[in-house]
C-alpha cells in the first residue's frame, strides 16, 4: 500500500523533480565555471537520484539539521561538493544563493569539500575518498546501538536509515574494502550505499583498473544489491524503497548506472567530465539544458515552491516523531537524561572520573597498556554510552570492557567493537560515531600500525572529533618481534597533525591523567601511547600530583634540593631512568615529566615557565625514539638521547641497553653538560 501511494506521487511529481534535476545541474556548472575549479561529473551525473533523495525519500528537517532520528546523508565522494551543496540549498537548508555562488572562496560555507561543522546538513567530511563508506558504517553502528539502548516496545524513536553515495574512487580504496565487510558481517540492514557507476576514474575509463564485479563483490560480503539505471527517477525510487524496507537483515548497495558530466556533451561519459574541464563549456551547455541564458545560478519559481511545500511535509513528520520522543521521555526519564546529555555533548567532570579511577599498588610494576585496561573499564562503569574496540588485538591492547558485551548483529547493545584486522577502516567508523554524536568511541592497535590509521585520524583532528586511539607497544622495548613492530618514529610523528593530542604516560597514575584528559575532550581526537613492558610507578610524589601532572601535559616529577642546575625530561618508559639518573647527578637536578607537548603547550606561560625556567638552559631529554620533537623543550644548548635509527630484533631490555636507552648513559651525557 506504502509503496504504491509513493509511485502514484512520483507520476504527479516526476516533472517537477526533473526540472529541479536540470537546474541542479546548471548550479553545479555555474559554480565550478565561476571559481575556475571544481569536479562536475557526479554533480551532474547524479541529479535525478539528488531530486528523489531530497525531494522524495530522505527523513530530514532542514530548520533542525541535528534532529537526533534524521536520515543521515554522506557524499563519500566529496569531490562532488556542488552535488550536495545544490540540494541543501534546494532543501531548505541555512545555505543561501549567494553562499553557492561563492563556491570554493575565502569563508565560504561550500568549501571545496564537504566538511562538518561549516556547512548546515554536511553529515562528515569528505573528499579522501572511501572515508566516507567508512563514515557511514561507524554512524550505522551508532544508530544501532542507540536504538538497541533506548528504543522500547511502546515508543521508537530511532529508526532512521544512514545513506552513503559513493563512486569508483571511494570503493577502490582499501578503507571501503575493510568497512563493507564489516557492515556485511555485522548487518548493518539500516544503511544503504548508493554507488555512482559511471565507468570512469580521473586518468582513464574504469576498465583500465578494475574489472571485478562490483554487485559479486558486495554479495560476497554479505549485502543485498540492485542494479538500475540511475537517470530513471521511478527505478531509483523504486530500488531505494525496496532498499529501505528490506527485511533481509542486509546492508543495501544500489548500483546506479549514470553518465558522468551528464548535460556538457563535450565531456559527459568521459573522464575529462570529471573535473572542471567542462566548465568552458558552460555556454552551450546551459542552451542544451534549457536554462535561461542571461540568468546564472537560476531556479525555477515552481521547483522553489515544490520544495518549500516538500520542507512542510518533513516538519510535520518531525514534530509526530516529536510526539513520541516526549511520550518516551515521559514513561523513560533515566535514560530521557542520559540521552540528552549526550546530545548536548556532555561528560563527566574531571574529578568525578579521578575519583572512580582506583589508585595503582605503588610497589608493583605495570605495563601502561595494563593500567590502561583497568583505568577504561573504571572509566566505563561511569559512561554507559562509552564503547571500545579493538584490530583483533584486544588480548594485547587490554582495552576489553568487561562484562559490557560485543556489538554484534544478534547483540547490538554490546559495547565492545570487534573491527578484525581492519586499522584503517577502525579509524573512519571510529570518526562515523563521533560525527554520530552520542557515544564516547575508541580503538586499540600496535602503535606502529598507527600509520595504517593516519588518514582518519587526520580527519578526526581537522574535523574537532573526539575520539580517542589507544596504540601500545610504543617503543623498542617490544624487543624480539624487532624493528618492524619496533615504532620509533610515530610518536614524533603524532605530535605533526595539528589538534591531535599526543599523551604518552609513565606509569598507572600518568594513565589516569591521560584517559581522563582524552574522554573529556570535545573539541579533538587523542592518542594514548602506551608500553607493552611492564614499567615501576613513579612514586617520588603523591598519585594525585602525578594525575593533575599529566592533565596539564608536563610536571615536576623530582624536584631539585638546592640551587637549579639541569632538567631532564622524559615520558613513557623513559621516566624511570630519568629519575633514576637525578638520584646519581646530585641535589640540583630536577626531573619533568612531560607525557604531552600538546596538553602542555596549551597551559599559562606562568605554569610553564614554573616547570621550565627559561634561566636553566642546561637540560637533557631521553626518548626511547626520535629525537625530533625535542628540541623547541631542550633547547639550543641541551642535549636528547634518542634512537635516529631502526631498532633490532632482541629482548627488549637488551635493545635499550645497546641503543643507548638507560639511566647510565643519561647520567653520563648529563654529566657533560653540568661539566
Amino acid at each position: 500500500m506504502r509503496a504504491a501511494l509513493t509511485m502514484r506521487r512520483m507520476d504527479n511529481d516526476r516533472e517537477i523533480l526533473q526540472s529541479a534535476a536540470t537546474q541542479a545541474r546548471g548550479l553545479a556548472i555555474d559554480a565550478v565555471s565561476a571559481c575556475k575549479s571544481g569536479h562536475l561529473g557526479l554533480p551532474l551525473g547524479s541529479a535525478e537520484m539528488g531530486a528523489v533523495l531530497f525531494g522524495k525519500t530522505l527523513s530530514y528537517n532542514p530548520d533542525e539539521p541535528e534532529w537526533l532520528n534524521r536520515d543521515r546523508f554522506v557524499l563519500s565522494a566529496g569531490h562532488g561538493s556542488m552535488f550536495i551543496y545544490s540540494w541543501l540549498h534546494l532543501a531548505g537548508y541555512d545555505l543561501s544563493l549567494d553562499e553557492i555562488k561563492n563556491f570554493r572562496q575565502l569563508h565560504s560555507k561550500t568549501p571545496g569539500h564537504p566538511e562538518f561543522g561549516e556547512t548546515p546538513g554536511v553529515e562528515s567530511t569528505t573528499g579522501p575518498l572511501g572515508q566516507g563508506v567508512g563514515n557511514s558504517v561507524g554512524m550505522a553502528v551508532a544508530a544501532k546501538m542507540a536504538a538497541a539502548k533506548f528504543n522500547t516496545a511502546e515508543h521508537t524513536i530511532i529508526d532512521h536509515k544512514i545513506v552513503c553515495l559513493a563512486g569508483d574512487g571511494c570503493l577502490q580504496e582499501g578503507v571501503a574494502a575493510e568497512a563493507i565487510a564489516y557492515a556485511g558481517h555485522n548487518g548493518l540492514d539500516n544503511l544503504i550505499l548508493i554507488y555512482d557507476s559511471n565507468d570512469v576514474t580521473l586518468d582513464a575509463m574504469a576498465d583500465k583498473t578494475q574489472s571485478y564485479d562490483t554487485l559479486a563483490r558486495f554479495e560476497a560480503f554479505g549485502w543485498e544489491t540492485q542494479r538500475i539505471d540511475g537517470h530513471d527517477m521511478d527505478a531509483f525510487l523504486a530500488a531505494y524503497e525496496k532498499a529501505k524496507s528490506s527485511t533481509s537483515g542486509k546492508p543495501q548497495l544500489i548500483e546506479a548506472k549514470t553518465l558522468i558530466g551528464k548535460g556538457i556533451p563535450e565531456v559527459a561519459g568521459t573522464a575529462a567530465g570529471h573535473g572542471e574541464g567542462g566548465a568552458k563549456f558552460q555556454d552551450s551547455a546551459r542552451a542544451g539544458l534549457s536554462l535561461p541564458a542571461d540568468d546564472l545560478f537560476y531556479i525555477s519559481d515552481d521547483v522553489k515552491a515544490y520544495f518549500a511545500n516538500h520542507k512542510q511535509g518533513l516538519i510535520e513528520a518531525y514534530n509526530a516523531w516529536g510526539e513520541t520522543f516526549a511520550a518516551w521521555k515521559a514513561a523513560n526519564p533515566e535514560n530521557a537524561s542520559l540521552l540528552e546529555g549526550a546530545m548536548n555533548k556532555e561528560v563527566p567532570s574531571t574529578e568525578e572520573l579521578l575519583v572512580a579511577i582506583p589508585e595503582g599498588d605503588p610497589e608493583k610494576a605495570v605495563a601502561t597498556r595494563g593500567s590502561g585496561g583497568a583505568v577504561l573499564n573504571a572509566i566505563a562503569s561511569q559512561m554507559p554510552l562509552l564503547v571500545s574496540g579493538s584490530a583483533d588485538l584486544h588480548g594485547s591492547t587490554k582495552n576489553y570492557l568487561k562484562d559490557m558485551g560485543d556489538f554484534l548483529a544478534d547483540s547490538p547493545e554490546g559495547r565492545n567493537l570487534l573491527f578484525g584486522i581492519r586499522e584503517h577502516a577502525m579509524g573512519a567508523i571510529l570518526n562515523g560515531f563521533a560525527y554520530y554524536g552520542l557515544h564516547s568511541a575508541s580503538g586499540a592497535t600496535f602503535l606502529t600500525f598507527a600509520d595504517y590509521m593516519r588518514p582518519s585520524v587526520r580527519l578526526a583532528a581537522l574535523s574537532h572529533l573526539p575520539v580517542y586511539y589507544i596504540w601500545t607497544h610504543d617503543s623498542v622495548g617490544v624487543g624480539e618481534d624487532g624493528p618492524t613492530h619496533q615504532p620509533v618514529e610515530l610518536t614524533a610523528a603524532l605530535h605533526c597533525i595539528p589538534n591531535l593530542d599526543v599523551i604518552r604516560p609513565a606509569d598507572h597514575e600518568e594513565v589516569a591523567g591521560a584517559f581522563t584528559a582524552a574522554v573529556t575532550r570535545r573539541d579533538g581526537p587523542t592518542a594514548l601511547i602506551l608500553s607493552r613492558q611492564n614499567l615501576p610507578q613513579i612514586s617520588s610524589i603523591p598519585a594525585a600530583d602525578r594525575r593533575q601532572g599529566t592533565l596539564k601535559g608536563a610536571y615536576v616529577a623530582k624536584a631539585e634540593t638546592s640551587e637549579l642546575k639541569l632538567i631532564i625530561l622524559a615520558n613513557g618508559s623513559e621516566l624511570q631512568h630519568a629519575v633514576a639518573a637525578a638520584g646519581e647527578l646530585g641535589e640540583g637536578v630536577r626531573v619533568v615529566s612531560i607525557p604531552s607537548f600538546e596538553l602542555f603547550d596549551k597551559q599559562s606561560a606562568d605554569y610553564r615557565e614554573s616547570i621550565l625556567p627559561a634561566s636553566c638552559r642546561n637540560r637533557i631529554a631521553i626518548d626511547a625514539g626520535v629525537t625530533l620533537t625535542w628540541h623547541k623543550y631542550v633547547g639550543m644548548d641541551g642535549k636528547i638521547i634518542g634512537i635516529d635509527r631502526f631498532g633490532i630484533s632482541a629482548p627488549g631490555g637488551t635493545v635499550m641497553k645497546e641503543l643507548g636507552i638507560t639511566a647510565e648513559n643519561l647520567a653520563a651525557q648529563a654529566k657533560t653538560l653540568l661539566g
